[in-house]
C-alpha cells in the first residue's frame, strides 16, 4: 500500500503547490526545462482543488510549506540551506520558516514531560511557562528547577510528530526517485541523497537525547572559546522528548538595533561569528550547521551563545584540509593549486584538464575579489564555483554540501551585523593558522607519529603478518629447497628485528 499511499500524497502536494502558485515557483527553481513547466501546469490544474489553501497572507512557497505541515516545513528549511538546489533567492525566501509553526498546547507538553521524566511536573519545576519559542519538530518553554532554583530551558517534541515525518519522508523518497529516473539532468543534484540527508538529520532531532549529546560534545569542544558559549545540558531531566538546558540570557542577534542600543561592537561581533565558525570547522571538524539570527543570542558581557543543536555538521580530517587549502587558495589567489586540490581529492575526473580547470577557477575568483569589501560575498562565489565544477564533471559533493551552506548563512548573518565585513580578510587569520598547523613540517611529524603508534597495536601479530607475506611471495623464490622448519625460523627472526626496530622508533 506504500505506493498507492505515496502517489496520493504527492498528488495532493502537487496540488497544493498548484493551489498557492509554489508550483512554477519551484520548478523554475530547480531549472526545471520549459516542457516540465508545461507538462505540470496542464497535470496540475485539474487537480488543483484537492490542494491546501495555507494562509493566503503568505508568499506562495511558504504558504504552500505550512499548509503541508511539519514534515514540508522541515524540508523547506534545509532546502533554505541548499542554493546549489533551489537558488538564493528561495534559499533566502525559505528561511523564514525557522518560526512558522503554532505552538501546542501546554497541557499537552506538560503530559509529555511527566510521561518521559516520570514525575509530575511541578515535583520538577518550580514554574513552568507557556512556549516561548515554536518550531515544526519541537518547541521551547522557561522554567526553574524546584530543587537548585537553576533556570533552565525546557524543550519537547511535538505530539505524533514521529510518525508524520515517517510517512511523508517515505513520499519524499518516491518522489525523488521518479525525478533521478525521469531527469537525467536532475541526477547531478543527487535527489534521493538530499532526501537521505534530510531523514538522517530529522532522526536525529526526533531524539532528543541525541541533541543534548550533539550539545555536551559542542560545548565540551569550545569550552575554551573565549567568547562563544554553549549551554550546558541539565541530563537528570532530559530524555527521548525533553530536553532541559542552561537558560541563556541574551539578546537575539536578529535583533540589530536592540545591539546596538545596548553598546555592543556589531563589526566585531560579525567577525566573530565568522572565525568561530571557521574554527569550529576547521580544528574540530564539528560545527554548528544552523546557524541562523535565531540560533544566536548576544550575552550582556558580550559573548556569542549557541542555540539549537537539532542540525550539527561534521567533517573527517582529510575533508578539512581539503576544504582549507580550497579556501586559502583563492584568499592567495593561487588558482593553480585550487585546481590540484580538486584533483587530488578526486573532486573532478581525472581525465579533465587541470590547467583549463584553473583557468577557469580564475573566472570565478577575479570578478569577486576586485570588488570592495561590502560585494565581496562567499555566497557568489560558491554559486561560481558550482556552475565550473559541473562544467568540468564535479558531482555534488555531499560532505561539503553543509558546510559550504553554513558557511553562506554565517557570512549572511554577519553582514547584517555589519555590512561591510570582508569575509576573506576575516576568514584568513583562521585558515592560515590552521594550515600551519595540519599541513607544515609539524603536521608531517605529527602524522608520522600516529602512523606509527598505529602500526605498533600490530606488533605481536608482526612476525606472523611478514611470516605470512614472504611465504605467499618471496620465501619460495629465494629458498624453495629449505626445510620449512628453517624458513619459519628465520622469518621469525626477522620479525623479531621489524618489530625492535619499531619499538625503538616509538620509545
Amino acid at each position: 500500500m506504500r505506493g498507492p499511499l505515496n502517489i496520493w500524497r504527492l498528488i495532493r502536494t502537487g496540488a497544493t503547490f498548484e493551489r498557492t502558485g509554489a508550483m512554477q515557483l519551484a520548478l523554475k527553481a530547480l531549472q526545471a526545462p520549459a516542457s516540465v513547466r508545461i507538462a505540470a501546469r496542464v497535470l496540475g490544474w485539474p487537480f488543483k482543488w484537492l490542494g491546501l489553501k495555507g494562509d493566503v497572507r503568505q508568499p506562495p512557497m511558504l504558504r504552500a510549506l505550512t499548509a503541508l505541515g511539519p514534515a514540508y516545513i522541515k524540508f523547506g528549511q534545509l532546502m533554505s540551506t541548499r542554493p546549489d538546489v533551489v537558488g538564493t533567492k528561495m534559499a533566502n525566501e525559505l528561511r523564514v520558516l525557522q518560526d512558522a509553526v503554532p505552538a501546542f498546547p501546554t497541557k499537552i507538553a506538560k503530559a509529555e514531560i511527566e510521561s518521559a521524566l516520570g514525575a509530575p511536573v511541578d515535583e520538577i519545576f518550580s514554574d513552568f511557562s507557556e512556549p516561548v519559542a515554536a518550531a515544526s519538530i519541537a518547541q521551547v518553554h522557561h522554567a526553574h528547577l524546584r530543587e537548585t532554583g537553576q533556570e533552565v530551558a525546557v524543550k519537547i517534541l511535538r505530539p505524533n510528530i514521529e510518525r508524520a515525518f515517517a510517512r511523508d519522508t517515505d513520499a519524499f523518497y518516491f518522489a525523488a526517485q521518479m525525478i533521478e529516473l525521469l531527469s537525467s539532468s536532475a541526477r547531478r543534484l543527487r535527489p534521493t541523497e538530499v532526501i537521505k540527508h534530510f531523514s538522517d538529520t530529522v532522526k536525529g532531532e526526533l531524539d532528543l537525547r541525541v541533541e543534548a549529546s550533539a550539545a555536551d560534545q559542542f560545548s565540551t569542544n569550545t569550552d575554551g572559546d573565549t567568547g562563544f558559549t554553549v549551554p550546558r545540558v541539565v541530563w537528570q531531566h532530559s530524555a527521548r522528548t525533553v530536553m532541559t538546558l542552561e537558560w541563556a540570557n541574551g539578546t537575539n542577534l536578529g535583533e540589530v538595533e536592540a545591539l546596538r542600543n545596548a553598546g555592543h561592537n556589531l563589526p566585531k561581533l560579525g567577525a566573530s561569528l565568522v572565525q568561530f565558525f571557521l574554527s569550529h570547522a576547521l580544528r574540530d571538524g564539528y560545527f554548528h550547521a544552523d546557524m541562523h539570527q535565531g540560533n544566536l543570542k548576544v550575552a550582556p558581557n558580550g559573548n556569542l551563545i549557541a542555540l539549537d543543536f537539532g542540525i550539527m555538521g561534521q567533517i573527517d580530517e582529510y575533508t578539512r584540509r581539503v576544504y582549507a587549502e580550497i579556501l586559502i587558495g583563492f584568499i592567495r589567489k593561487d588558482y593553480r593549486r585550487v585546481a590540484e586540490v580538486h584533483f587530488e581529492a578526486g573532486y573532478v575526473p581525472s581525465n579533465q584538464d587541470v590547467e583549463a580547470f584553473a583557468l577557469a577557477l580564475r573566472s570565478v575568483g577575479e570578478p569577486i575579489f576586485g570588488q570592495d569589501a561590502t560585494k565581496i560575498s562567499m555566497a557568489r562565489l560558491l554559486a561560481h564555483l558550482f556552475d565550473v565544477t559541473e562544467r568540468f564533471g564535479m558531482e555534488t559533493r555531499t560532505e561539503l554540501i553543509l558546510l559550504q551552506r553554513t558557511m553562506v548563512v554565517v557570512e549572511g548573518v554577519g553582514r547584517s551585523l555589519d555590512p561591510a565585513l570582508n569575509i576573506w580578510e576575516v576568514a584568513k587569520p583562521v585558515v592560515e593558522k590552521y594550515i600551519k598547523d595540519n599541513l607544515g613540517p609539524k603536521a608531517i611529524i605529527r602524522d608520522l607519529s600516529r602512523t606509527v603508534k598505529t602500526l605498533s597495536r600490530f606488533g605481536p601479530q608482526l612476525p606472523q603478518l611478514v611470516e605470512n607475506a614472504l611465504l605467499r611471495n618471496v620465501a619460495p623464490a629465494i629458498v624453495p629447497n629449505r626445510p620449512s622448519k628453517w624458513r619459519g625460523a628465520a622469518l621469525f627472526i626477522l620479525g623479531g628485528v621489524i618489530m625492535a626496530a619499531f619499538m625503538k622508533f616509538i620509545g
